[in-house]
Protein backbone atom coordinates (compact mmCIF):
# COMPACT_ATOMS: atom_id res chain seq x y z
CA UNK A 1 0.00 0.00 0.00
CA UNK A 2 1.21 3.48 -0.86
CA UNK A 3 1.87 5.56 2.22
CA UNK A 4 -0.23 8.75 2.46
CA UNK A 5 1.19 11.61 0.45
CA UNK A 6 2.31 14.79 2.11
CA UNK A 7 -0.35 17.46 1.92
CA UNK A 8 1.95 19.53 -0.28
CA UNK A 9 1.17 17.28 -3.24
CA UNK A 10 -2.21 16.88 -4.88
CA UNK A 11 -2.90 13.50 -6.47
CA UNK A 12 -4.42 15.27 -9.46
CA UNK A 13 -1.16 16.57 -10.87
CA UNK A 14 -2.76 19.25 -12.99
CA UNK A 15 -5.98 19.79 -11.03
CA UNK A 16 -7.36 23.25 -11.61
CA UNK A 17 -8.61 23.18 -8.06
CA UNK A 18 -5.08 23.38 -6.70
CA UNK A 19 -5.04 25.83 -3.81
CA UNK A 20 -2.52 28.13 -5.42
CA UNK A 21 -4.46 28.25 -8.69
CA UNK A 22 -7.65 29.11 -6.87
CA UNK A 23 -5.89 31.81 -4.90
CA UNK A 24 -4.36 33.30 -8.01
CA UNK A 25 -7.62 33.17 -9.95
CA UNK A 26 -9.62 34.74 -7.14
CA UNK A 27 -7.17 37.55 -6.65
CA UNK A 28 -6.72 38.12 -10.41
CA UNK A 29 -3.09 38.79 -9.65
CA UNK A 30 -1.63 37.80 -13.01
CA UNK A 31 -0.09 40.78 -14.70
CA UNK A 32 -0.53 39.13 -18.09
CA UNK A 33 -4.30 39.68 -17.67
CA UNK A 34 -3.71 43.38 -16.98
CA UNK A 35 -4.40 45.39 -20.14
CA UNK A 36 -2.58 48.42 -18.76
CA UNK A 37 1.15 48.41 -19.43
CA UNK A 38 3.53 50.82 -17.74
CA UNK A 39 5.93 53.04 -19.64
CA UNK A 40 8.48 50.22 -19.75
CA UNK A 41 6.10 47.81 -21.46
CA UNK A 42 5.30 45.68 -18.41
CA UNK A 43 2.00 45.19 -16.59
CA UNK A 44 1.41 47.01 -13.34
CA UNK A 45 1.82 43.72 -11.45
CA UNK A 46 4.03 40.74 -12.22
CA UNK A 47 3.21 37.49 -10.46
CA UNK A 48 6.19 35.30 -9.58
CA UNK A 49 5.45 31.78 -8.33
CA UNK A 50 7.74 29.13 -6.84
CA UNK A 51 7.61 25.91 -4.83
CA UNK A 52 9.94 25.32 -1.87
CA UNK A 53 12.51 22.53 -2.30
CA UNK A 54 12.65 22.16 1.49
CA UNK A 55 10.30 22.94 4.36
CA UNK A 56 10.12 26.71 4.35
CA UNK A 57 7.84 29.05 6.26
CA UNK A 58 9.01 32.06 4.26
CA UNK A 59 10.29 31.19 0.82
CA UNK A 60 9.82 34.80 -0.25
CA UNK A 61 12.86 35.93 1.75
CA UNK A 62 15.15 34.01 -0.60
CA UNK A 63 13.65 35.90 -3.56
CA UNK A 64 13.84 39.40 -2.10
CA UNK A 65 16.96 40.56 -4.02
CA UNK A 66 15.42 39.33 -7.26
CA UNK A 67 12.08 40.96 -6.48
CA UNK A 68 13.82 44.29 -5.81
CA UNK A 69 15.74 43.98 -9.08
CA UNK A 70 12.63 43.17 -11.11
CA UNK A 71 10.66 46.04 -9.60
CA UNK A 72 13.49 48.48 -10.33
CA UNK A 73 14.02 47.26 -13.89
CA UNK A 74 10.41 46.75 -14.98
CA UNK A 75 8.54 49.39 -13.01
CA UNK A 76 6.05 46.70 -11.98
CA UNK A 77 5.04 45.57 -8.52
CA UNK A 78 6.11 41.93 -8.10
CA UNK A 79 3.64 39.75 -6.27
CA UNK A 80 5.34 36.60 -4.97
CA UNK A 81 3.30 33.42 -4.52
CA UNK A 82 4.67 30.50 -2.51
CA UNK A 83 2.86 27.62 -4.15
CA UNK A 84 1.95 24.54 -2.19
CA UNK A 85 2.97 22.07 -4.89
CA UNK A 86 4.49 21.69 -8.34
CA UNK A 87 1.08 21.14 -9.91
CA UNK A 88 -0.06 24.56 -8.79
CA UNK A 89 2.74 26.40 -10.57
CA UNK A 90 2.30 24.32 -13.73
CA UNK A 91 -1.45 24.92 -13.83
CA UNK A 92 -0.97 28.57 -12.91
CA UNK A 93 1.27 29.11 -15.93
CA UNK A 94 -1.11 27.22 -18.22
CA UNK A 95 -4.07 29.27 -16.99
CA UNK A 96 -2.16 32.57 -17.37
CA UNK A 97 -2.42 33.15 -13.61
CA UNK A 98 1.37 33.25 -13.32
CA UNK A 99 3.68 35.61 -15.22
CA UNK A 100 7.04 34.34 -13.99
CA UNK A 101 7.84 31.01 -12.42
CA UNK A 102 10.79 29.16 -10.99
CA UNK A 103 10.57 25.56 -12.15
CA UNK A 104 12.48 22.41 -11.47
CA UNK A 105 13.40 20.80 -14.81
CA UNK A 106 10.54 18.30 -14.64
CA UNK A 107 7.98 20.97 -13.81
CA UNK A 108 9.23 23.06 -16.74
CA UNK A 109 8.91 20.14 -19.16
CA UNK A 110 5.49 19.11 -17.81
CA UNK A 111 4.19 22.67 -18.09
CA UNK A 112 5.22 22.77 -21.75
CA UNK A 113 3.75 19.35 -22.51
CA UNK A 114 0.48 20.43 -20.99
CA UNK A 115 0.14 23.57 -23.04
CA UNK A 116 1.93 26.34 -21.14
CA UNK A 117 3.23 28.94 -23.55
CA UNK A 118 6.44 30.16 -21.95
CA UNK A 119 10.05 31.07 -22.61
CA UNK A 120 13.03 30.06 -20.46
CA UNK A 121 14.74 33.15 -19.07
CA UNK A 122 17.77 31.44 -17.54
CA UNK A 123 18.93 28.61 -15.32
CA UNK A 124 20.39 29.04 -11.84
CA UNK A 125 23.98 28.26 -10.90
CA UNK A 126 25.32 27.82 -7.37
CA UNK A 127 28.59 29.69 -7.90
CA UNK A 128 29.98 32.19 -10.39
CA UNK A 129 31.34 30.37 -13.43
CA UNK A 130 29.59 27.10 -12.63
CA UNK A 131 27.55 25.16 -15.13
CA UNK A 132 23.80 24.90 -14.47
CA UNK A 133 22.80 21.43 -13.36
CA UNK A 134 22.74 18.96 -10.49
CA UNK A 135 22.29 15.28 -9.67
CA UNK A 136 19.74 13.12 -7.91
CA UNK A 137 21.12 10.94 -5.13
CA UNK A 138 19.89 7.56 -3.95
CA UNK A 139 20.48 7.53 -0.19
CA UNK A 140 20.53 5.21 2.80
CA UNK A 141 21.74 5.50 6.37
CA UNK A 142 25.47 4.98 6.57
CA UNK A 143 25.00 2.16 9.08
CA UNK A 144 22.56 0.28 6.82
CA UNK A 145 24.70 -2.53 5.42
CA UNK A 146 21.81 -4.05 3.46
CA UNK A 147 21.39 -1.15 1.02
CA UNK A 148 24.28 -0.42 -1.32
CA UNK A 149 22.57 0.27 -4.63
CA UNK A 150 19.18 0.80 -6.25
CA UNK A 151 18.64 -2.94 -6.59
CA UNK A 152 18.48 -3.07 -2.79
CA UNK A 153 15.52 -0.66 -2.72
CA UNK A 154 13.17 -3.51 -3.72
CA UNK A 155 10.75 -4.38 -0.95
CA UNK A 156 11.85 -1.42 1.19
CA UNK A 157 10.17 1.74 2.41
CA UNK A 158 11.51 4.34 -0.01
CA UNK A 159 11.20 8.11 0.34
CA UNK A 160 10.52 10.05 -2.82
CA UNK A 161 10.11 13.83 -2.70
CA UNK A 162 7.03 14.55 -4.81
CA UNK A 163 5.65 12.92 -7.98
CA UNK A 164 6.28 16.26 -9.70
CA UNK A 165 9.95 16.43 -8.67
CA UNK A 166 12.74 15.98 -11.20
CA UNK A 167 15.45 14.71 -8.86
CA UNK A 168 13.08 13.43 -6.20
CA UNK A 169 10.93 11.23 -8.44
CA UNK A 170 11.44 11.28 -12.23
CA UNK A 171 15.16 10.50 -12.43
CA UNK A 172 14.96 8.05 -9.52
CA UNK A 173 12.16 6.22 -11.37
CA UNK A 174 14.34 5.97 -14.47
CA UNK A 175 17.22 4.64 -12.37
CA UNK A 176 14.98 2.01 -10.76
CA UNK A 177 13.76 0.93 -14.20
CA UNK A 178 17.32 0.60 -15.51
CA UNK A 179 18.18 -1.54 -12.47
CA UNK A 180 15.16 -3.76 -13.12
CA UNK A 181 13.52 -2.89 -9.80
CA UNK A 182 10.36 -1.50 -11.41
CA UNK A 183 8.83 -1.90 -14.87
CA UNK A 184 7.67 1.67 -15.35
CA UNK A 185 7.37 4.95 -13.51
CA UNK A 186 3.69 4.44 -12.72
CA UNK A 187 2.57 4.60 -9.11
CA UNK A 188 1.16 1.07 -9.45
CA UNK A 189 4.49 -0.40 -10.56
CA UNK A 190 6.42 1.47 -7.90
CA UNK A 191 3.97 0.37 -5.21
CA UNK A 192 4.27 -3.23 -6.37
CA UNK A 193 8.04 -3.19 -5.90
CA UNK A 194 8.39 -1.13 -2.70
CA UNK A 195 6.48 1.07 -0.27
CA UNK A 196 6.80 4.62 -1.63
CA UNK A 197 6.52 7.50 0.81
CA UNK A 198 6.21 11.04 -0.55
CA UNK A 199 8.06 13.25 1.89
CA UNK A 200 7.14 16.60 0.31
CA UNK A 201 10.65 18.10 0.38
CA UNK A 202 14.23 17.05 -0.31
CA UNK A 203 15.23 17.80 3.25
CA UNK A 204 12.22 15.90 4.59
CA UNK A 205 13.18 12.89 2.48
CA UNK A 206 16.73 12.89 3.84
CA UNK A 207 15.58 13.35 7.44
CA UNK A 208 13.07 10.52 7.10
CA UNK A 209 15.89 8.18 6.09
CA UNK A 210 18.00 9.27 9.05
CA UNK A 211 15.04 8.78 11.40
CA UNK A 212 14.35 5.30 10.05
CA UNK A 213 10.92 6.19 8.67
CA UNK A 214 12.30 5.23 5.25
CA UNK A 215 14.91 2.57 4.58
CA UNK A 216 16.21 4.51 1.59
CA UNK A 217 15.23 7.47 -0.53
CA UNK A 218 16.13 10.29 -2.87
CA UNK A 219 17.15 13.95 -2.69
CA UNK A 220 19.25 16.28 -4.80
CA UNK A 221 23.00 16.53 -4.33
CA UNK A 222 23.67 19.91 -2.74
CA UNK A 223 20.74 19.57 -0.32
CA UNK A 224 22.47 16.67 1.47
CA UNK A 225 26.09 17.54 0.65
CA UNK A 226 25.91 21.19 1.68
CA UNK A 227 22.63 22.88 2.64
CA UNK A 228 21.41 20.58 5.42
CA UNK A 229 24.89 20.13 6.88
CA UNK A 230 25.54 23.89 6.90
CA UNK A 231 22.20 24.47 8.63
CA UNK A 232 22.96 21.79 11.22
CA UNK A 233 20.00 19.66 10.16
CA UNK A 234 22.11 16.72 9.01
CA UNK A 235 25.24 15.32 10.62
CA UNK A 236 28.15 14.78 8.22
CA UNK A 237 28.39 11.10 7.35
CA UNK A 238 24.88 10.24 8.54
CA UNK A 239 23.85 9.23 5.02
CA UNK A 240 25.63 7.35 2.27
CA UNK A 241 25.07 7.90 -1.43
CA UNK A 242 24.41 4.60 -3.17
CA UNK A 243 23.39 5.98 -6.57
CA UNK A 244 23.85 9.15 -8.61
CA UNK A 245 21.87 10.19 -11.66
CA UNK A 246 23.32 11.73 -14.77
CA UNK A 247 23.61 15.51 -14.69
CA UNK A 248 20.20 17.16 -14.80
CA UNK A 249 19.61 20.53 -16.43
CA UNK A 250 19.35 23.30 -13.85
CA UNK A 251 16.19 24.74 -12.35
CA UNK A 252 14.89 27.49 -14.56
CA UNK A 253 13.06 30.79 -14.49
CA UNK A 254 10.43 31.03 -17.22
CA UNK A 255 8.18 33.83 -18.47
CA UNK A 256 4.63 33.50 -19.65
CA UNK A 257 4.57 34.34 -23.36
CA UNK A 258 1.36 36.31 -22.80
CA UNK A 259 3.59 39.12 -21.50
CA UNK A 260 4.57 39.74 -25.12
CA UNK A 261 7.85 39.18 -27.02
CA UNK A 262 9.42 42.53 -26.15
CA UNK A 263 8.78 42.14 -22.43
CA UNK A 264 10.08 38.56 -22.50
CA UNK A 265 13.31 39.61 -24.23
CA UNK A 266 13.82 42.40 -21.70
CA UNK A 267 13.31 39.91 -18.89
CA UNK A 268 15.89 37.57 -20.43
CA UNK A 269 18.44 40.36 -20.31
CA UNK A 270 17.53 41.32 -16.74
CA UNK A 271 17.81 37.75 -15.49
CA UNK A 272 21.02 36.76 -17.27
CA UNK A 273 22.90 40.05 -16.91
CA UNK A 274 21.78 41.45 -13.56
CA UNK A 275 20.29 38.61 -11.50
CA UNK A 276 23.35 37.49 -9.60
CA UNK A 277 24.75 37.94 -6.11
CA UNK A 278 27.45 40.40 -7.13
CA UNK A 279 25.02 42.67 -8.96
CA UNK A 280 22.46 42.46 -6.16
CA UNK A 281 25.03 43.52 -3.58
CA UNK A 282 26.41 46.30 -5.79
CA UNK A 283 22.87 47.68 -6.17
CA UNK A 284 22.39 47.65 -2.41
CA UNK A 285 19.61 45.07 -2.44
CA UNK A 286 21.34 42.74 0.04
CA UNK A 287 24.63 41.81 1.67
CA UNK A 288 26.67 38.62 1.74
CA UNK A 289 24.77 35.34 1.88
CA UNK A 290 21.45 37.19 1.74
CA UNK A 291 22.22 37.81 -1.94
CA UNK A 292 21.92 34.09 -2.77
CA UNK A 293 18.52 33.53 -4.37
CA UNK A 294 15.82 30.85 -4.26
CA UNK A 295 15.99 28.11 -1.68
CA UNK A 296 18.65 26.48 -3.85
CA UNK A 297 20.92 29.32 -2.62
CA UNK A 298 21.88 30.13 -6.21
CA UNK A 299 24.59 32.67 -7.02
CA UNK A 300 22.69 33.79 -10.08
CA UNK A 301 21.15 33.08 -13.44
CA UNK A 302 22.80 32.21 -16.77
CA UNK A 303 21.36 31.80 -20.29
CA UNK A 304 19.70 28.49 -21.12
CA UNK A 305 17.89 27.12 -24.15
CA UNK A 306 14.81 24.93 -24.16
CA UNK A 307 16.90 22.12 -25.73
CA UNK A 308 18.85 21.80 -22.46
CA UNK A 309 15.78 19.99 -21.09
CA UNK A 310 15.75 17.28 -23.76
CA UNK A 311 17.41 14.97 -21.21
CA UNK A 312 14.36 15.32 -18.98
CA UNK A 313 12.13 14.57 -21.94
CA UNK A 314 14.17 11.42 -22.62
CA UNK A 315 13.72 10.28 -19.03
CA UNK A 316 9.99 10.92 -19.44
CA UNK A 317 10.06 8.49 -22.37
CA UNK A 318 11.99 5.91 -20.33
CA UNK A 319 9.62 6.03 -17.38
CA UNK A 320 6.38 6.42 -19.30
CA UNK A 321 5.32 8.65 -16.45
CA UNK A 322 1.72 9.86 -16.61
CA UNK A 323 2.99 13.17 -15.22
CA UNK A 324 4.94 13.71 -18.46
CA UNK A 325 1.94 13.45 -20.75
CA UNK A 326 0.10 16.40 -22.16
Amino acid sequence: MVAPMNARYSRACLAATSAVVAALALSSCSGSDDATANDQGFPETLTLAAVPAENSADLKASYEPLIKLLEAETGSKVEFVQASDYAGVVEGMIADNVDLAFFGPFGYVVAGLNGAKMTPLGAVIEAEGAEPGYQSYGLARSDNASINGLADFAGKKVCFVDPGSTSGFLYPSAGLIEEGVIKSGSEADISAAMTPIYAGGHDASALSIVAGDCDAGFAYDSMVDETMIEKGDLAPGALKTVWKSEMIAGSVFAANDSLGPEAVEKLKSIFTEKANADAFEAAGYCEGDACMITDERAWGVVPVEDSAYDGVRRVCDVTGSEKCKG
